[in-house]
């Protein structure tokens, strides 16, 4: 295996966020036309667990959904973005704040659709809760 391109190094540093994109698709929409709030709510707890696991480094549950604020509509051929981020942690807790954000696909304008807050908790083998590191200073 060769040496690494010293141009690639600041993608191999652990994020400080966890970023998930994808475009959404006509099977994904509601009778109005846009993002069904179950496809956006799954979205947002799949970009949440990976904060939460990346953060643990252990397997990890939602336990909790403490609130989830749809601000506007995602559009069929939108460009979905999810962004979670671990803001607290408890003895064996995580708190992820998300944001979700459409972009216009041609024309690049973007705005906030949902916000949320998941929290998780790390859990050994058993499924029993194990402690997760705090937040780094």
């Amino acid at each position: 295996m060769g040496e690494v391109d010293p141009a690639h190094l600041p993608a191999l540093a652990p994020p400080p966020e966890t970023r998930i994109a994808e475009v959404v698709f006509p099977q994904q929409l509601n009778h109005h036309g846009t993002l069904f709030g179950g496809e956006a709510l799954s979205m947002m707890d799949r970009a949440a667990f990976v904060a939460a696991t990346r953060h643990c480094r252990s397997e990890a549950v939602t336990i909790a959904v403490d609130q989830v604020d749809y601000v506007a509509p995602v559009r069929h051929g939108e460009i979905v973005e999810v962004l979670a981020t671990v803001i607290t942690t408890g003895r064996t807790s995580m708190t992820v704040q998300v944001s979700m954000v459409s972009e216009e696909l041609l024309s690049g304008e973007r705005r906030l659709c949902g916000t949320g807050r998941f929290v998780f908790v790390a859990i050994d083998d058993a499924g029993r809760p194990i402690p997760v590191p705090p937040l780094p200073a």
